[in-house]
């Protein structure tokens, strides 16, 4: 697997800190840079204006002033308004630097045309209070723009749940080394506005939770080569719904042949095979009655999709079960995650690593009851999920996280809002199950589909349908080979 960059704890980012201060970087110089990289996102930004910089009483403030002093040395007009006088060594050595004008918060209204919220960091664990709170409530409201530094004050840094009754809602945040969880998921992630990692000299860190980008997986994206045939490129199958539920299938089929697969091939009931058939060109179709119909009719594949309109019926358990012993890779979504939801250690059971769950929100609550709320946040959740299922559970959201049953994990961070729209979850199993099928990991093939799924949607933008999907993966798949 290739590399991206982490997404930390807080717990993490703080050891981080002070394993640099221990090879003997001091405190006050991390400050003094990650002041120096937000004063330099803020002026990549914005042109020189009346600036109001409001610093807590901690580290987050510390980076305040030093933002303050940068911004002053520019020409900019900055003051700062301070929640409290500085409580930390570093905070203090730096705020005793700053030879400008300091007012307590919310003690004078003055108006600004930019504000910098250096009231709390990442590690803030309790709700905002008084003029802290106020401050922000008043950034959800006014068209002044906001600055975060490290993350919007009142955000829990290992969650990106709000604090309490409100957090600030940023339009620019500038944070460290990496991204903390609260950065990743929302409502955190919406709150940040636009994010920037700044570089401060931190040195390496690990952690089992990583950004889903293209570095992870694309060093082993299954590319054909001039020696390739369609034989060689994996064949995957997708089971139909009955007469009256079929497209979803095909949805999911068009997906699959679209990311390269070599074979696809629709599994229909006698009772759908004509309205398939009507409808299916490139995509083949197979018949079956019965189980051990099916079982024979995908032996072939190397991977299969089932789920897609299947219905919340015996026969789609059945089948679940007759495809679990051909050794196929499943891509289980929809009505086949549904119909476990009395008894969810059947479909567990019948499960190997290399199957993967599509679940949604409600789809994952049926399967998993309760596991969502006693999380700490979704990562924990997908992550507990796919230990007890012992696959890949992709959890799906606008912060949608993949899964493995090691721990490994990856969240999608690039918005693609206009994925809501029925059928898109379809494609993005036929996506998926392609991938699988010409050979990939089957983690790395759920977070390559699901990037390329949301890379489509972002291309069309506005209008879009998921029919629309399939056609528009050649192009970003051009766009990632041209990268290789």
């Amino acid at each position: 697997m290739g590399t991206a960059p982490e997404i930390l704890t807080v717990e993490a980012m703080t050891a981080a800190d002070q394993a640099a201060i221990a090879d003997g970087t001091s405190g006050v110089k991390l400050m003094e840079q990650a002041g120096r990289a937000v004063a330099e996102a803020i002026r990549q930004r914005y042109r020189p204006c009346r600036t109001v910089v409001l610093c807590g009483p901690g580290n987050n403030g510390g980076d305040g002033y030093m933002v303050a002093r940068v911004l002053k040395r520019r020409g900019w007009p900055v003051w700062v308004e301070a929640l409290a006088p500085p409580t930390t060594p570093d905070a203090r050595a730096v705020a005793a630097r700053w030879r400008g004008e300091t007012l307590p918060l919310a003690a004078v209204e003055r108006p600004a045309d930019l504000i910098i919220d250096a009231l709390f960091g990442a590690g803030l664990s309790r709700p905002l209070e008084g003029a802290a709170l106020s401050q922000a409530r008043t950034s959800h409201l006014a068209k002044t723009p906001v600055v975060a530094i490290d993350v919007p004050s009142g955000i829990d840094g290992d969650t990106g749940r709000v604090l309490g009754d409100a957090a600030f809602r940023a339009d620019l945040t500038v944070t460290f080394h990496r991204r903390k969880i609260g950065h990743a998921l929302e409502p955190g992630r919406s709150a940040c506005g636009e994010l920037v990692v700044a570089d401060i000299g931190l040195g390496p860190t690990a952690s089992d939770v990583v950004e889903n980008r293209p570095s992870l997986w694309r060093d082993k994206f299954p590319w054909p080569t001039a020696a390739s045939h369609k034989h060689a490129r994996g064949a995957l199958a997708v089971v139909s719904g009955d007469a009256f539920h079929t497209g979803a299938a095909r949805l999911a089929s068009r997906g699959g042949l679209r990311i390269g697969a070599g074979l696809v091939t629709v599994l229909s009931s006698p009772a759908a095979a004509q309205v398939n058939a009507a409808h299916l060109e490139a995509v083949m179709l197979g018949v079956f009655d019965n189980e051990q119909a099916l079982t024979e009719a995908a032996g072939r594949a190397d991977a299969v999709i089932i789920g897609p309109a299947a219905g919340i019926t015996p026969a789609t358990r059945a089948n679940l079960f007759a495809l679990a012993r051909t050794g196929a890779a499943l891509v289980v979504d929809a009505d086949a995650l549904t119909v476990f939801r009395d008894k969810p250690s059947d479909l567990f059971s019948a499960l190997d690593r290399d199957d993967v769950l599509t679940p949604h929100v409600g789809e994952f609550e049926r399967l998993f009851p309760g596991l969502l709320a006693s999380s700490p946040h979704r990562i924990a959740a997908a992550q507990e999920a796919a230990r007890r299922a012992g696959a890949i559970v992709l959890l799906k959201g606008p912060d949608t996280v993949i899964a493995a049953p090691d721990d490994r994990a990856a969240v999608c961070l690039d918005d693609a809002p206009w994925l809501a729209t029925a059928g898109s979850g379809d494609v993005l199993a036929g996506f998926i199950g392609g991938l699988i099928a010409q050979g990939m990991d089957s983690f790395e093939a759920a977070c390559a589909g699901a990037w390329i799924h949301a890379a489509c949607a972002r291309r069309f933008g506005p209008g879009l349908i998921a029919e629309d999907l399939p056609g528009l993966a050649p192009t970003v798949l051009a766009e990632l080979y041209a990268s290789r």
